[in-house]
């Protein structure tokens, strides 16, 4: 992971990953939002990055976390060749048609 003005790249995902953990049940996030909100404007990437590479049985609610269109782009697969973070989703009740997501009904704080 790239390093960012001297703080380790722990540390970002840290930032990053305790943003990630705040987004309510039901709710997403796009990847620039939690970048934001983590003071890493303009790091859409390095979410994407942090969250690709954690374990799709992590705590943190990384399956909240869309792209800004409002779809789908980790591909992380159950045994079934499932796309886990569209069942996890849907487990919460988000409405997911093919991969995308309403942003308007499930955006968290809709800015």
């Amino acid at each position: 992971m790239p390093e960012h003005s001297g703080r380790s790249s722990d540390e970002l995902a840290r930032q990053i990953l305790q943003v990630v953990a705040l987004i309510p049940y039901a709710k997403v996030a796009s990847y620039g939002q939690i970048a934001r909100m983590a003071g890493l404007p303009k790091h859409a990437r390095l979410v994407g990055y942090v969250l690709k590479h954690l374990e799709a049985e992590a705590d943190i609610p990384w399956h909240r976390v869309i792209n800004s269109q409002g779809k789908i782009s980790l591909s992380k697969l159950n045994e079934s060749g499932e796309n886990i973070q569209r069942l996890k989703l849907v487990a919460e009740g988000v409405m997911v048609i093919g991969d995308k997501i309403n942003l308007k009904q499930y955006q968290w704080m809709n800015s």
